[in-house]
Parts: C-alpha cells; structure tokens; sequence
C-alpha cells in the first residue's frame, strides 16, 4: 500500500495555468493508471483526465484542449498541466492509482474504482 500526494494547486486568475503534481512517495507508478479528479462544491466528484501506464490518455470535454496529462518516468509523478483556467474550473482536485499494466484508461472510470486516492489540492481560479 502506498500514499498519493497531490501538489500545485494554488489561487489563479481566469486564464491563468497551474501545474498539478501526482506522486506515491516511495513508490513507482509506472504500472498504474492514474486519474484526476476534481470536485466542487456542492457538485458530485467529476473525472478530469486519466492516463495509463502506456501514455494512453483521456479528458473530460470541457477540459480537452487546456489541460494536458502526462508521466514523468525519471520522477515517477503524474503531471496535470493546466492552462486558460476559467471559473468553473474551481475544485479539489484529486489524484487516484488503479494497478493497471498494459491496460487503457477511462476517464468515465469513478474515482471510487481506483485502489489509491489522494487527499486533493486547492484550485480556485478567480479574479
């Protein structure tokens, strides 16, 4: 068993960027899918993006195009790079880990099927 740590979350105005950083201190992740998820409040949990061990990659729509997900093998973190951030975009995000090698990634997949979830990361973006 291992722990999930989120970093890089932060206060931005509307078309800012903020970096998310995923990571298992002590452990590698290259065999796992990783997922983020965001949650507002008073709004269910969402998922934002996903990748598998292989660098298949998925998004939700409204962030296809701002947000990019991506591995950082030498660090053995999870990346979510964010970009035009808008107001809606304001949440908790988390990170989750489900052992996975080989296998495609789904960001319909609820965060509830995953092994590991972290314990989330401040995003608000306003101005």
């Amino acid at each position: 068993q291992f722990q999930l740590v989120e970093s890089g979350g932060g206060c931005v105005q509307p078309g800012g960027s903020l970096r998310l950083s995923c990571r298992a201190p002590g452990f590698v992740l290259d065999d796992y899918i990783i997922g983020w998820f965001r949650q507002a409040p008073g709004k269910e949990r969402e998922g934002v993006s996903c990748i598998s061990s292989s660098g298949i990659v998925d998004y939700e729509h409204s962030v296809r195009g701002r947000f990019t997900i991506s591995r950082d093998y030498a660090e053995s973190t999870v990346d979510l790079q964010m970009i035009s951030l808008k107001s809606a975009d304001t949440a908790v995000y988390y990170c989750a880990a489900l052992w996975g090698p080989g296998a495609p990634c789904t960001v319909a997949l609820g965060s509830g099927q995953y092994d590991y979830r972290g314990q989330g990361t401040q995003v608000t973006v306003a101005s």
